[in-house]
């Protein structure tokens, strides 16, 4: 591990104390194929889909589920968005018809390199584990 990543490491550490994975058992709608999962950490999923740009509701939902085959309910997403809002890793814009578009913010996107940063480094370690010795 070089410097760089030791740095984001320890950064991710400090931003994200308080950050906590949710169980997929009743997040995530099952697909054609439940028995391979998916990734589901919903305010990750938002950081993650709104790094590119702002979306609203429905287009997080299509957005997350093109990146990763996980398809979020309405009650999470929204659960989702107002934890990231009220941690200020997110903010509303200026509703657009009935729809609220949402950006992150500086603050989300540091959270979301040293979330990318920590996710990275463990599934390098995991891959290394499933090499035959």
């Amino acid at each position: 591990m070089d410097c760089l990543q030791r740095k984001l490491l320890a950064v991710s550490w400090d931003l994200c104390d308080n950050y906590v994975m949710r169980s997929t058992r009743n997040v995530v709608i099952a697909d054609k194929k439940p028995e391979l999962g998916h990734y589901s950490d919903p305010p990750l999923l938002v950081l993650a889909s709104l790094s590119n740009g702002p979306k609203h509701g429905h287009a997080m939902i299509e957005d997350i589920e093109r990146m990763c085959g996980t398809h979020l309910g309405p009650g999470t997403l929204y659960g989702a968005i107002v934890r990231l809002e009220q941690q200020g890793w997110i903010e509303p814009l200026l509703a657009e018809e009935r729809r609220r578009p949402y950006r992150i913010t500086g603050e989300g996107m540091r959270v979301l390199r040293a979330r990318l940063a920590t996710l990275q480094q463990f599934v390098q370690a995991g891959v290394e584990r499933l090499e035959p010795r």
